[in-house]
């Protein structure tokens, strides 16, 4: 059975999507036995594409993007292994809607994963900005890669 994670955010159109694909993009590159998506902590954009900055952003870095937006349910939470909020919001959202202590276990903050993230944990909301904004998620993003991809071999490992 694949290790399963998935990246949150509001409307699933910008950061999680990102994050998903930039993820999934390495994990298909180390080979290893991980299924990634992503959703939104609301249902305003489901069934949308996602935003096209952030698929211009993906593009534009050599990464592959195809999605449709959907709202986190709260019984899917023994579906995954690792839920990935994107900003304190979320990751408070998401707390809520655990169902027990195992679940909110699951619930980390994807900047946690970020060496050099300081105090600052958010990825911001690129909506409302320009195209730089979208770069900038993108590279916090790719930050925090290398630490997720840590967390995740050692989880597989212990399988």
């Amino acid at each position: 059975m694949p290790y399963r994670v998935t990246f949150v955010c509001t409307g699933n159109i910008c950061r999680s999507p990102m994050a998903e694909w930039i993820f999934r993009h390495h994990v298909e590159e180390e080979g290893l036995d991980v299924e990634v998506d992503s959703s939104g902590t609301g249902g305003w954009h489901a069934g949308d594409d996602a935003d096209h900055r952030t698929v211009q952003t993906l593009r534009r870095n050599g990464y592959r993007s195809a999605h449709t937006a959907r709202r986190f349910e709260r019984d899917w939470f023994d579906g995954y292994d690792l839920i990935i909020a994107l900003d304190e919001g979320h990751l408070r959202e998401l707390a809520s809607m655990a169902p027990d202590a195992e679940s909110r276990d699951k619930i980390r903050l994807l900047r946690e994963f970020d060496p050099d993230a300081g105090d600052d944990l958010d990825v911001p909301d690129p909506y409302y900005g320009g195209q730089s904004d979208f770069e900038h998620v993108r590279e916090l993003i790719e930050a925090a890669v290398p630490g997720l991809l840590d967390e995740v071999r050692t989880a597989l490992k212990e399988r």
